[in-house]
């Protein structure tokens, strides 16, 4: 008989499901986070992929990883170090349990470490637990012969009996922190619902994996629950990753706008998924074209700009090298167009699937000629609308190219996501020719004020017109080679882009008021920098978050923030790209720097030992 158990509360957890690529674990840890953010926990994600294609079985480059942190109360990362880690396999276990806590469970397929298995992960000794140094409770489950024994009457074949494992180990932890099993039932029935028989293979599978935590109580002496203690705006929630996140937010610009929404892109990790997504709402009018380059895409886009779409078009660092000179014509066309760049490790081909910051000076300056374009950075998964539809907003209302920077942490995770009300969000009003400009009207006539031109879609009787890479004369439209129009041109292409800081919110402060120290990141690390604030502030230190959305223009006002504390640390995931070029934008003005370039997303700890070290300084 199984003793009695004891259940502890915890505010916050963090599980990471870890094996072979084949093996289910974003899966897994994906429907683990439905099921929590189901019960009411906030929730937030990491999908770790591994670099190859397919890695062989059982080695230590083929490993993948997802971990997801659900909480209590407001979570803002996937966790520094888990809580609990699955390792389907010996190279799992001995590439993840760097990421474990000295009291972590550890929960293994008994039937994966043979000596075989072993040898593939490069153990030396017969024992793995022994040769890591892990003192950490184990749980041993021969996961492989009780899927085998539990559905050897199903008719399935080995190769798909072999696929349920992850769902029995989801089954197990769903055991450990008392979550609603039905709930992934039900997620199964939905995903496999065209496969049935797949679909009761995996649910039987599931409740094994339950019922077998259940029984045994799997070998250690403690469960756990993480009851929601957060009062959520009432609505419906989902559970959503960045890159579909900035998919939704494209598409609803576009029927706010009463525009076609036009997609020309290139395949490219990880950006690929937006237009994967997008590919799936032709019934909303989304017309997607994959292209045969990164350079053909974009330039599909100008095109389908000049025609008076809202076109698009996603990349990642590579592809936005590619994509310079098309981007370029859209700067001297004055065309709207949004360029989505989802950033991962560089240089080169460099890390694919990992995530970095170190595109911000390529998108702000990587151009030939003077060329300003507005920059906006996405802060978190679901951000990620907001800000792509603030990038579109921006592209339709002022005539002119925009970046969208996310990048592979926010692109790839996900949190729950309250599904916003269209009707709150701002409108969308281009600036569309009138039709008493008829017979006076030029091409690159402006407003007076934000000196946006008027865009005059093709087919508007009485706008008959030619634009393109040429310099064009700011009075005629034609082509002009004068010193003094190209100068004066230069000067109106980039106040056009400077006077978008007044239609931008200011810079804003989280935490201490009077703070001894402001932290300044932007983008995708948000999380970690906000965590790293509280961490300090809680140890009685008195620190505050400047954290920025709009990155060009800059918002107005920037100095004043940058100028008012005592000490600045800039925290960016490159060698100091926006602290660079802050010191650029700010005269004056002394920052330090905090800089990772390792492909993985920081680390609160190490972020709040560093800042406590410039408190000090």
């Amino acid at each position: 008989m199984a003793k009695e158990m004891v259940v502890k509360e915890l505010n916050d957890v963090v599980v990471r499901f870890s094996g072979d690529s084949g093996d289910g674990m974003q899966l897994a840890g994906n429907m683990f986070s439905n099921i929590s953010a189901t019960e009411g926990n906030d929730i937030s994600t990491f999908p770790d992929y591994p670099a190859d294609i397919r890695a062989p079985q059982g080695t230590l480059t083929g490993v993948s990883g997802f971990q997801v942190h659900i909480g209590s109360g407001k979570v803002y990362t996937p966790g520094d170090k888990c809580d609990v880690l699955v390792a389907m396999n010996p190279a799992a276990l001995k590439t993840q349990y760097k990421f474990c806590k000295p009291q972590s469970v550890i929960i293994i397929d008994t039937d994966s470490f043979t000596k075989r298995d072993l040898e593939k992960a490069q153990f030396q000794l017969e024992n793995p637990f022994s040769e890591l140094g892990i003192k950490n409770e184990v749980v041993e489950a021969a996961i492989t012969t009780m899927c085998k024994e539990s559905l050897k009457d199903s008719g399935l074949d080995n190769k798909s009996i072999m696929r349920t494992k992850n769902m029995f180990a989801l089954g197990l932890v769903c055991w450990l922190f008392h979550r609603d099993i039905k709930v992934g039932e039900k997620l199964l029935r939905e995903k496999f619902a065209k496969k049935p028989e797949i679909a009761e293979a995996n649910v039987k599978v599931l409740y094994d994996g339950f019922h077998f935590g259940e029984n045994t109580h799997a070998s250690i002496s403690t469960s756990y629950t993480v009851p929601s203690k957060q009062q959520k705006e009432k609505g419906r929630y989902m559970d959503i990753n960045g890159n579909k996140a900035t998919a939704y937010g494209l598409m609803a610009a576009a029927e706010k706008a009463g525009l076609q929404l036009y997609l020309g892109s290139y395949p490219i990790t990880p950006a690929t998924d937006i237009l994967h997504e997008l590919a799936k709402h032709k019934s909303l009018g989304v017309k997607t074209v994959q292209c045969e380059d990164e350079i053909a895409g974009c330039s599909s886009a100008v095109g389908a700009a000049f025609a008076g779409a809202l076109a698009v078009t996603t990349t990642s660092g590579p592809g936005i090298c590619l994509k310079s000179e098309a981007m370029n014509l859209a700067v001297i066309t004055e065309l709207p167009l949004v360029i989505v760049d989802v950033q991962r490790g560089g240089p080169s081909t460099g890390l694919p699937t990992k995530s970095e910051q170190t595109d911000l000076l390529q998108v702000l300056f990587g151009r030939n000629g003077e060329s300003p374009m507005p920059v906006i950075a996405a802060n978190s998964p679901t951000d990620c609308f907001d800000a792509a539809y603030m990038a579109c907003k921006i592209a339709l209302e002022h005539m002119t190219p925009v970046v969208l920077l996310t990048d592979a942490y926010i692109a790839n995770g996900s949190a729950a996501w309250h599904l916003p009300d269209l009707n709150q969000y701002p409108e969308i009003c281009p600036p569309y020719v009138k039709p008493e400009m008829a017979g006076s009207w030029t091409p690159f006539q402006r407003d007076p004020n934000s000196l946006v031109r008027y865009w005059a879609v093709p087919g508007t009787k009485g706008f008959m017109h030619r634009i393109g890479g040429l310099e064009k004369s700011s009075e005629t439209g034609a082509i002009s080679t004068d010193p003094e129009n190209h100068n004066l041109m230069t000067q109106l292409r980039a106040e056009k882009v400077a006077r978008i800081a007044s239609c931008i919110p200011d810079l804003e402060v989280e935490g201490c008021e009077d703070a001894d120290l402001l932290i300044v990141g932007f983008g995708g690390t948000y999380g970690h920098l906000h965590s790293a604030m509280d961490v300090l502030n809680d140890q009685g230190k008195k620190v505050a978050l400047a954290h920025f959305k709009y990155l060009n223009p800059l918002p107005k006002n920037t100095a004043e923030v940058l100028r008012r504390y005592k000490k600045v640390v800039v925290a960016e995931q490159n060698m100091g790209q926006l602290a660079g070029y802050l010191r650029m934008k700010v005269e004056g003005v002394h920052l330090y720097q905090f800089n990772q370039v390792k492909g993985q997303p920081f680390v609160v700890k190490e972020l709040a030992e560093a800042f406590n070290r410039i408190l000090n300084a």
